[in-house]
């Protein structure tokens, strides 16, 4: 079997391990959203072991070192950490108008939709420094990461353990 690392895609782990998906929720209950099978085919594939842990409020070191203890591979003590996309700790400006848009990220999945999809869509129709928000119980890693990619800006605000706002500005 592959050797699981931080950027291992929470999809190849679902495909090559057995029972992978009872794992990850049994090491973590936020995991539980795995059951959606729309989440698993599309943000799996996005989503690296980094990102999950993230979402499910873990340092990456600590998932990544109980998921190779489940398989059979060597913890790793020491690994160079990739710095993730650059976070500001307050609030931009630009964060604190009322956003354009408003999206709830875990009405989404309940419905069975794409939460990457569906925030895209509305990204293509707004206007370059128009702002949405994103609500979730989550950090939602794996969208603020490709919302990066594509050069717009991203605040996440975690008011609680089970609630977060993240703040989309369109680059």
């Amino acid at each position: 079997m592959k050797e699981i690392t931080l950027e291992t895609k929470i999809a190849d782990l679902l495909n090559d391990y057995e029972n992978m998906k009872d794992i990850l929720i049994g090491i973590n209950p936020k995991f539980k959203k795995l059951n959606n099978p729309i989440l698993r085919r599309t943000i799996g594939k996005v989503a690296g072991v980094r990102q999950a842990a993230i979402v499910g409020g873990m340092k990456p070191m600590v998932l990544l070192n109980l998921l190779r203890r489940q398989v059979g591979q060597d913890v790793i003590e020491d690994y160079e950490e990739r710095g993730s996309s650059q976070r500001v700790e307050s609030a931009p400006e630009w964060a604190s108008s009322k956003p354009l848009h408003s999206v709830d990220a875990n009405r989404l999945l309940d419905d069975d939709k794409n939460p990457l999809a569906e925030t895209q869509k509305i990204l293509k129709s707004m206007s370059t420094g128009e702002v949405m928000s994103i609500s979730a119980d989550f950090q939602p890693e794996p969208l603020i990461e490709e919302f990066i990619k594509k050069g717009h800006d991203v605040y996440t605000q975690k008011l609680s353990d089970s609630k977060f706002v993240t703040y989309v500005q369109k680059g």
